[in-house]
């Protein structure tokens, strides 16, 4: 039998998560594949950083928790991204990492195009977390 979960629950375990990781927290997009879990090392060239908004998540709602504000910024590599990596506003604590396509590609984030020039503008079109245990 598999656990199940209000929403309720999910939505306050992925409200916990965003306080956990703080205010303005860093995110980097980087080249080739993320690496095994948000201890190892980071991996790939970084073609982009920047800092979100201080109030980077809208409130969960129905077990799922978007980004808020606006995400983008500008590259400072060539390359073509394939993984992100949000870390604490400290620039070194890694919380939360996924893979990244294009708008309408299906990975963890979207972005406006997935292949960066030096000083290309750059958006984040989605980035949804749905916690499990429905």
């Amino acid at each position: 039998m598999a656990l199940q979960q209000s929403v309720a629950v999910r939505n306050a375990g992925l409200d916990a998560k965003e306080a956990a990781i703080g205010t303005s927290p860093i995110l980097k997009i980087r080249t080739g594949a993320q690496p095994a879990n948000c201890a190892a090392a980071d991996s790939g060239t970084v073609l982009v950083s920047c800092t979100l908004p201080a109030d980077w998540r809208a409130a969960a709602s129905g077990g799922s928790k978007a980004k808020a504000g606006t995400w983008e910024g500008t590259a400072s590599a060539s390359g073509t991204a394939g993984h992100f990596r949000i870390y604490a506003s400290d620039g070194t604590t890694c919380h939360e990492q996924g893979s990244v396509t294009a708008a309408g590609g299906g990975g963890d984030m979207e972005v406006d195009n997935v292949v960066f020039a030096v000083n290309q503008a750059f958006s984040v079109t989605s980035y949804t977390t749905t916690a499990g245990n429905a």
